[in-house]
């Protein structure tokens, strides 16, 4: 039965991780949503600047709202009484990282130069920059753990320098990044990595934002997989449901969704 209560709004856009399984979420948990596209939309976009918001994915109600990047916080603004899966202990998430990084280097290696600088489907966001943020999600969180400094969205979104173009370098930068994960994770005291983070989604523990950072670069994996299988490319040992379980993640790889409804 869908849930009866003030009309609730999802504001996304395309190849968004985040927004796309808060879409999922809602959808089977009976919430019936107003679905609002940002991308290329300038309404939008000024309806979520006016709630005080400038990132996506936001749940919001009335003139409240709350940052979708976990679902417990989904869970708790919108009073549902819905048990989420068991967390990945830290040890397991750091596991999954040291999988889906060098997968993502592989596949890169594998895009066509002539791609890169391209879109894909419905995002007006080159191949190049979704190939780079898989690795500086993960740079972004380890920078705030060594300075103590909020994890901005800026942070994770900071774009790669001139120097960093083909998959070559890219898949380099990110092996770089695999290398600084598993020296902090084998010098990390706290193994239950309890203490809270400051981010720019809320105050959460340091394991809560360190599933984040493993399901959402995964989750980007996933799509420069499905990238590969459009150009007609079998991905160089592609990640497996296996590799990937006990992550958060959507079911689909890509939000193709194009309209609010």
């Amino acid at each position: 039965m869908m849930l009866v209560a003030e009309k609730v709004r999802v504001f996304w856009q395309p190849g968004c991780t985040s927004c796309l399984r808060t879409k999922e979420f809602l959808t089977k948990n009976g919430v019936d949503y107003e679905s609002i596209n940002v991308h290329g939309n300038p309404a939008a976009m000024e309806e979520l600047r006016e709630l005080g918001a400038r990132s996506v994915p936001v749940v919001a109600r009335g003139d409240k709202f709350v940052f979708a990047q976990t679902l417990g916080d989904v869970i708790k603004f919108l009073d549902l009484k819905v048990q989420l899966q068991k967390r990945l202990s830290p040890d397991e998430l750091v596991k999954k990282l040291e999988l889906v990084l060098p997968a993502a280097g592989r596949y890169l290696r594998q895009i066509p130069a002539e791609w890169l600088d391209k879109p894909f489907r419905n995002r007006n966001r080159p191949i190049r920059v979704l190939g780079h943020h898989v690795f500086r999600i993960v740079e972004g969180f380890l920078e705030s753990v060594h300075d103590g400094s909020e994890l901005t969205y800026e942070r994770i979104m900071q774009e790669a320098p001139p120097t960093v173009r083909s998959g070559e370098d890219i898949a380099r930068y990110g092996a770089s990044v695999l290398a600084r994960l598993q020296e902090w994770w084998k010098t990390q005291a706290d193994r239950s990595c309890s203490r809270v983070m400051e981010t720019y989604f809320g105050k959460h523990s340091l394991h809560v934002v360190l599933e984040r950072t493993a399901w959402h670069p995964a989750q980007h994996t996933r799509q420069l997989m499905l990238i590969l299988g459009t150009l007609n490319i079998t991905p160089d040992h592609p990640l497996t449901a296996a590799d990937l379980a006990g992550l958060p993640l959507p079911d689909k790889a890509w939000d193709d969704e194009k309209e609010g409804s």
